[in-house]
């Protein structure tokens, strides 16, 4: 009978000692402040009626974007992101048009309706903006550099 050792518990803040975060306490606060955004998001998107996914789509179209461009985004399948720009589409929220370079691709856009309902969603995200509220200018800026940091290549 083999015997599996207790996991350690990982501690909520670095030792008080003075010792630096370690990447797993870094990488769980980071999926705590993530998850607490997502929430967020779900709950206000619920209010307009969307899903948290469709109310993402949404806020990643600030600009027209080929559906395979959304996929990516979204980290899901391009056969999924057909059926989310249909529904968006079927409310007045987004709209399909051309390429005017390749006429192959199709580029999804967020119309003048899903725009305001991206302004409605972010105005009733009350726990994200009262978390980002405790930070002072030089706080946000710093944090929006470090997260840059952590993937580069990322854009939103």
């Amino acid at each position: 009978m083999s015997r599996t050792p207790a996991p350690h518990p990982v501690p909520e803040t670095p030792d008080p000692k003075g010792s630096d975060p370690t990447h797993v306490e870094l990488l769980e606060r980071l999926a705590r402040a993530a998850a607490g955004y997502y929430r967020d998001l779900a709950a206000a998107a619920a209010v307009q009626g969307l899903t948290m996914t469709q109310a993402k789509m949404l806020i990643l179209l600030r600009q027209p974007l080929p559906m395979r461009a959304l996929a990516g985004k979204l980290a899901c399948d391009a056969s999924n992101i057909t059926g989310l720009v249909d529904r968006l589409e079927s409310h007045g929220l987004v709209s399909r048009h051309l390429d005017p370079a390749d006429r192959r691709i199709k580029n999804v856009v967020a119309t003048e309706k899903g725009l305001e309902a991206v302004r409605v969603i972010r105005a009733d995200m009350r726990a994200t903006s009262a978390a980002f509220n405790r930070l002072d200018d030089e706080g946000r800026r710093s944090l929006y550099e470090l997260l840059g940091r952590l993937h580069p290549d990322e854009t939103v």
